[in-house]
């Protein structure tokens, strides 16, 4: 029997309109040793039936119909358990890998790192027009020896570009040893697991984007102030074998706590009156800070967002290599 060397694991809910693309793009790369394992949280659209299709052309699609929607965090633990591989790259359900992605990963693998982080590009959800050529400003591959102070750096370079998890190579044995629960429900299991400690040996940021983001198409739009002001922040501060100027490099501990960024997402519609009541009223400690904090969330956006976006476009021109999709924290 063939060992596999690669799990490509997706949880997927309800994307029949584009899971199908994923998956083609996927399937023509795979060699005896890469599966690709599907944990589908029980859609309600035409997702099952595109997926058994798939799995019926090709042998090496593990699809894993679960009973009910676990959510995000549990959805892929379901789908590294019925991984098979010794890494297991966690990806999504409506991005796409370029050609010689799959081939670039495996001979990366050779040296064994335990942690690889693959790099992006960014289009609109048609994937007509490049919104940004990388998410990871490098320029050749960065090696990092994790069991030094190069994991700060680690965390710095990539740290918010891991929000998004279709990024993420790492050991399977790494991720099944490590707390998991704990995670659950933060949107962000992977970087639970891959930072609550410093991972052992070595990790790799790929230079060349092999991803191509499909931006616009994220399923928690509804929760962004949510996640964003709280549960990332939360998240990358709770690494406490990290030193707080990477952490600070990813996001700020209390971003609520910064004007300009709750205009910016009262302007793209992300903060409302009922995102002051229930998240920032009880936070509040003035008579003062809570006039302003609520009168920030009920400004009129259409004025507010044409006005960011002419402070973006002078910063763009001031500073080309930020790009839009940092600018407007565009995250998937």
């Amino acid at each position: 029997m063939i060992s596999i060397r690669l799990s490509i694991c997706i949880a997927t809910y309800n994307r029949a309109a584009f899971i199908g693309e994923t998956l083609r793009g996927i399937i023509g790369q795979l060699t005896d040793d890469v599966e690709i394992v599907i944990a589908d949280g029980a859609s309600t659209d035409e997702t099952e039936s595109i997926v058994r299709k798939f799995a019926a052309e090709c042998a090496r699609i593990n699809y894993l119909r679960l009973p009910a929607k676990g959510g995000f965090d549990q959805d892929y633990c379901k789908a590294v358990e019925a991984a098979r591989g010794e890494y297991c790259w966690l990806f999504t359900d409506d991005d796409i890998l370029k050609p010689g992605a799959v081939a670039a990963v495996l001979k990366a693998l050779e040296k064994n790192y335990n942690f690889i982080v693959v790099n992006a590009d960014v289009k609109n959800p048609d994937l007509s027009v490049c919104l940004q050529p990388r998410r990871v400003l490098l320029e050749q591959d960065q090696e990092y020896n994790l069991e030094t102070s190069e994991r700060d750096q680690l965390l710095a370079d990539t740290g918010v570009y891991l929000s998004f998890i279709g990024a993420v190579v790492l050991r399977r044995d790494l991720w099944m040893q490590r707390e998991k629960e704990k995670y659950f429900g933060t949107e962000f299991i992977h970087m639970g697991v891959a930072f609550q400690k410093p991972l052992p040996g070595k990790a790799l940021a790929i230079a060349f984007p092999w991803i191509t983001i499909r931006y616009g198409n994220a399923q928690w739009v509804s929760r962004h102030f949510a996640i964003w002001m709280f549960k990332w922040p939360n998240l990358i501060w709770s690494f406490s074998d990290y030193s707080d100027w990477a952490k600070a490099k990813v996001t700020p501990k209390e971003p609520w706590r910064l004007w300009m960024r709750l205009l910016f997402d009262r302007a793209t519609g992300h903060y409302s009156a009922q995102d002051y009541s229930k998240w920032l009223e009880p936070r509040a400690q003035s008579v003062l800070q809570k006039a302003c904090l609520r009168a920030i969330a009920i400004i009129p956006i259409a004025p507010l967002n044409f006005l960011a976006r002419c402070v973006a476009r002078y910063i763009l021109r001031k500073v080309p290599s930020i790009g839009l999709f940092d600018l407007e924290s565009w995250h998937k």
